[in-house]
């Protein structure tokens, strides 16, 4: 089988984001199939080009695997309209770039963003392929939640958009069980759920960050770590203030990655004064093990909407694969894989003095932390492990494959 992949916001494991499609598709291409991935030359997380080091350091890592880069708007951290070129620019670059890939079976698109699903619809009937729509957000109703997108007729089109990709799919993949209804109820004919998860030996939880928090001068200080993007949804004023109510404690509140919200969060802490706050750039994820074996608990946070009530946020399995208890401000579906696995303390979301409480609570408690951080590791073996969600994905994609003829 030869699978298409269209993803702006790719990320190999040399790269900062969330690398869930590049390990999935080295596991695919392990399995003997070939994987083709049309990506942007530009971090989606960061804005900076991605450096041609970093580029070719994941084709030799992953044989099956080749990674194409489409030209693409560099400014989409500045604004709402800058975002929108950018989308627009990979749109129509990926397309171009994706009439040349030969002997494809299948195409999958991803969103958000939504509009790289126009692409690999188009492809997938241009060649004769299937069509897998894959849905990790859902957009625009998060857009819509968090005020982002605001214009009636904006959001108009862009529910006509969703509901057409939808209906056009021969499958919906959804990673949260929390989408399936939202889908279905806008048209999706056939859903399928390859929820979100994390490998467990990439991480190594038997102390390789003590250097790490020598370095940065933690010493023995409980570390609440969060790491992911800095944007509107993720709320991190909430954890600037936690800190400031944390002030006289022996805990360091360190907060890895970039955003458009970090310049007013940097200004915040330092406006407050707080020393127990740090704050460190992205990082790309064969880093990321280091960074969370240094940590004693990591935090997930959204805004308390309810539209966040339905996602599987990626960081609470990568806190769960380096067996460190999750602090959870996110209610919902994932509250329920929290509280299944023993591995956290759920937090109300926007309450800093309920989070500065779970985390006096585990620092207060560092063995019983650590248990936490042990079950989640264990639960997230036996459930959401990479490999498990690989051999998932290949069901749902053979399933496909295997089908009828594809939509007209």
């Amino acid at each position: 089988m030869h699978i298409l992949i269209i993803h702006q916001a790719f990320a190999s494991l040399e790269e900062p984001g969330g690398t869930r499609h590049f390990e999935l598709a080295r596991l695919l291409a392990a399995s003997g199939h070939r994987v083709t991935v049309i990506a942007s030359p530009v971090s989606y997380i960061t804005g900076a080009r991605i450096s041609e080091a970093s580029a070719s350091a994941a084709q030799p890592d992953s044989p099956g695997v080749t990674i194409l880069r489409a030209r693409v708007y560099e400014a989409h951290h500045r604004s709402f309209l800058h975002r929108m070129l950018a989308f627009f620019s990979f749109m129509l670059s990926s397309f171009w770039i994706g009439l040349g890939v030969r002997g494809v079976d299948l195409v999958w698109g991803t969103s958000p963003p939504i509009f790289q699903g126009v692409t690999a619809w188009l492809l997938a009937r241009l060649k004769r392929a299937r069509f897998l729509f894959e849905v990790r957000d859902l957009w625009p109703e998060f857009a819509v939640a968090v005020g982002v997108l605001k214009d009636c007729t904006l959001i108009r089109l862009s529910e006509w958009l969703e509901r057409f990709l939808y209906r056009s799919a021969d499958c919906v993949m959804v990673n949260s069980p929390g989408f399936v209804e939202h889908v279905r109820l806008r048209g999706a004919r056939r859903i399928e759920l390859v929820p979100n998860g994390a490998d467990p030996s990439m991480f190594d939880s038997s102390g390789a960050g003590r250097e790490f928090r020598r370095q940065h001068g933690f010493d023995d200080r409980f570390v609440a770590l969060y790491a992911g993007a800095h944007g509107m949804s993720n709320d991190l004023e909430v954890v600037i203030d936690a800190a400031r109510l944390l002030q006289d404690e022996s805990v360091q509140i360190v907060l890895v990655g970039d955003g458009k919200e970090k310049p007013a969060l940097l200004a915040r802490a330092a406006g407050l004064g707080l020393r127990n706050v740090t704050f460190l750039p992205s990082v790309p994820k064969r880093q990321m093990p280091e960074i969370l074996a240094a940590a004693d608990a990591g935090i997930a946070i959204l805004k308390p909407l309810e539209a966040y009530k339905t996602t599987y946020p990626n960081k609470v399995f990568d806190y769960m694969g380096a067996g460190r208890p999750v602090l959870l401000a996110i209610d919902g579906v994932i509250r329920e894989v929290v509280e299944a696995a023993g591995c956290g303390l759920f937090v109300k979301p926007g309450d800093p003095q309920a989070l500065a409480d779970a985390i006096h609570l585990l620092a207060a408690d560092r063995d019983r932390s650590r248990r936490m951080g042990l079950d989640g590791k264990d639960y997230l073996e036996h459930n959401f492990s990479r490999t498990q969600i690989a051999r998932r994905l290949l069901e749902v994609l053979e399933s496909t494959l295997g089908e009828g003829s594809p939509n007209a």
